[in-house]
Formats: structure tokens, sequence, C-alpha cells
């Protein structure tokens, strides 16, 4: 049984981390739209109307954030969209490896080293997930068709 517990532990914690690395670049539209939700939820919207005005402004955080990373031809400006969405995924990977430190860790500043590291590793996956979208695009002959026949 313990050999058991400890290979379903292994696994508890592999799916938890790849959950955390995966959904990192979804942190700003999930901030937005908790925010928006707040905000509608304390104005009076109610519970469903909360819920729905926050599904549409995290939705349309995240569409607006891949159509102005695709269009964009700009490197300073994609470096840019990239970061906005990595510094969320950043604080909410500090938050994440602290709560989970707290399990094994007794020093409260070993606790906040991890919590660094691991803001900064789930900060820099999320912004090199949103960078490596970027295509390259061929080197483009200006109209000029050559036939090499």
């Amino acid at each position: 049984m313990l050999a058991l517990g400890l290979v379903l532990n292994t696994l508890g914690i592999g799916l938890f981390c790849w959950a955390i690395f995966t959904l990192a670049v979804y942190a700003l539209p999930f901030f937005v739209a908790l925010s928006i939700a707040m905000t509608a939820f304390h104005s009076g919207a109610g519970l469903i109307g909360a819920l729905l005005i926050a599904t549409a402004g995290g939705a349309l955080t995240l569409v607006l954030g891949q159509i102005a990373f695709a269009v964009t031809q700009s490197s300073a400006l994609r470096v840019a969209i990239a970061t906005a969405f990595a510094v969320p995924a950043a604080i909410a990977g500090y938050h994440v490896v602290l709560a989970v430190s707290h399990i094994g860790v007794p020093s409260l500043a070993w606790r906040e080293v991890f919590a660094c590291l691991g803001a900064v590793c789930i900060g820099v996956t999320s912004w090199t997930r949103l960078m490596i979208l970027a295509e390259t695009r061929p080197f483009e002959t200006g109209g000029v068709v050559e036939n090499r026949s």
C-alpha cells in the first residue's frame, strides 16, 4: 500500500505541475474575468449575470491578445504583449508554489526562495509559450517569381 501511495502521489504532483505550466498562459484572461465578475456582482448584476459578463470579458481578453499578437509585425510589441500575459502568470506561479511549499518546507525563508523560483519558472514558461507562437515568415522576393527549370 505504501508503494501504491507513493506512486499515486507522484502522479498527482506531476499532473498538478503539468496543469500549472499549461494553464499559465491563461492567467491574464482569468484575472480580467475575475475582476469583471467581482465588479459586476458588487454592482448588483447577480451571480448568473456576473458569470456571463466575466466569461465574455475573459474570452474577449484572450481573443484580442491572440489577434494583437498575430497581427503585429513589430518584435517589440510582441514582446510587450507576451510580457503582459506572463506577468500575471508569474504572480499566480508565486502564490501556487508558496502554497504548495507550506506542505513540506518548514523555513519561511526557503518557502520564499522556492516561491520566487517558481514565479520565474512559470513566468518564463508562459512568456516562451507565447513567443513560440510568433511564426517566422519566409523570405519574400517582392513579387518576383523565379522559374528555375
